[in-house]
């Protein structure tokens, strides 16, 4: 870590620059080094004296994170590591040496004083959250390569064109925008620390509407819910109105809880929510939590009355001066059942996270990982590549394709031979012996 020069002009005109800017990471330096100031001109008459007759001493300094005292030549002085530094050890300490010619170590490649703040980073913990950070970074990378294969697929076939695969194609949407917004979080802010010590405005918004798209994951999920139950309890409800309501629903609802989330962190006093680029969990997450867990519960009500009004009747039947349920309805419900419990385990399972360096956070880590990133993945399998009338829609098109006749198929010579049986004054009916 390159260090600031120590002497005293530089020191006052670098605490003059700070105190002129508004970061808070700036005013934890500022009020870092007025202290360390403080220290340092207490000890300073003493340390002289104490220099004169013991020999060499480094001079004390602050190096734009940690004060460091004065030095005897030849050893090393410790501080605590800083706490405010994203991915560092408070418990652990930092060191800079003095040399033997009184004066403190410099980087070969700078030539400027350095801090060895390398032994402030657990490295086994570092390469485990770098693993799971490539779990999420590969889970959103699948997701999001299926759910634009999904949306293709359902674009392409006209015929598949419906209320319903309308819906699934804003549920894909979502997912997919969501899916490269979390890529695009951790390519340019969690695997650049100098833009998360930075906390632009920029990070902070690509916060804010990534997790405006997160809400609308549950959202539309809500939608096909509602859809379903509609369509099954309330068919009397016109459904192109009703598709239309569901799209204010899906992309409008989570504009008010992401506004509320929005404006309490970003005047909340506590720096803890607001440094960093919004990255450390906070307590005010809740208030995205309670609308996510509310479309769970809905959906699970939904999805109850929908079951009952099936049981109902399948067992009633046409008895009852209504048709049975069509198969295609009974997929959606059944992959709709799926996804319900699934989409929301992630946050089922935050209130449980265990403390850390417990022996399940791993088993914890992996587990949300996997369950977040490959959400999109599932919602692509179960509404359209399990979906039997895409599967059916792709067969009828494969097999056109790898089938289609040729100019030199069997069916043209046959008709070839029959035109000239034809012309050369036959009955127009031809043997076996002709076709051959």
């Amino acid at each position: 870590m390159a260090v600031s020069p120590s002497t005293t002009e530089t020191l006052t005109e670098v605490a003059q620059n700070v105190s002129d800017t508004e970061s808070p990471l700036d005013k934890i330096i500022l009020e870092r080094q007025e202290a360390c100031w403080m220290m340092l001109n207490r000890t300073s008459t003493t340390q002289t004296i104490t220099a004169t007759v013991a020999g060499l001493f480094c001079p004390g300094t602050f190096d734009g994170w940690s004060c460091w005292p004065e030095t005897r030549a030849g050893s090393s002085a410790h501080a605590p590591c800083p706490d405010f530094v994203t991915g560092f050890d408070p418990n652990r300490m930092a060191h800079k040496e003095c040399l033997q010619n009184g004066t403190w170590f410099r980087h070969p490649s700078s030539d400027k004083e350095w801090s060895n703040y390398t032994t402030c980073i657990n490295m086994d913990d570092l390469n485990w959250r770098q693993q799971v950070n490539r779990i999420y970074e590969i889970g959103y990378l699948v997701s999001l390569v299926a759910l634009l294969t999904s949306i293709g697929i359902l674009f392409y076939f006209k015929s598949l064109r419906c209320a319903r695969t309308t819906l699934h194609m804003h549920l894909f949407a979502s997912f997919a925008i969501n899916n490269a917004l979390w890529l695009l979080w951790y390519r340019i802010v969690v695997n650049q620390p100098e833009v998360i010590v930075d906390n632009g405005l920029g990070c902070q918004v690509l916060h804010v509407i990534l997790h405006y798209f997160l809400l609308t994951n549950y959202a539309w999920m809500l939608c096909e819910g509602l859809y379903l139950h509609t369509l099954l309890v309330a068919a009397f409800i016109s459904e192109s109105r009703l598709v239309k309501w569901l799209y204010g629903l899906g992309w409008g609802m989570p504009v008010i809880p992401i506004i509320i989330y929005t404006a309490l962190r970003a005047t909340n006093p506590d720096i803890e929510d607001t440094k960093e680029c919004w990255i450390n969990e906070s307590p005010l997450t809740i208030v995205l939590i309670i609308p996510v867990c509310a479309s769970m519960v809905l959906n699970l009500i939904f999805l109850c009355n929908i079951l009952r009004v099936l049981l109902i009747k399948l067992r009633a039947g046409p008895r009852v001066g209504s048709s049975r349920p069509s198969s295609t309805l009974l997929q959606a419900l059944r992959a709709t059942l799926l996804l319900v419990p699934l989409l929301g385990l992630h946050y089922l399972v935050t209130p449980f996270r265990p403390p850390e360096n417990h022996p399940w956070e791993a088993v914890y880590e992996v587990t949300s990982a996997i369950t977040a990133s490959f959400q999109g993945l599932c919602v692509a399998t179960l509404f359209c590549f399990c979906n039997g009338e895409v599967v059916a829609q792709v067969k009828r098109r494969w097999q056109h394709l790898m089938f289609r006749p040729r100019a030199n198929s069997c069916t043209a010579t046959t008709v070839s031979v029959r035109q000239i049986v034809r012309s050369n004054g036959g009955n127009g009916i031809l043997t076996d012996e002709d076709n051959v």
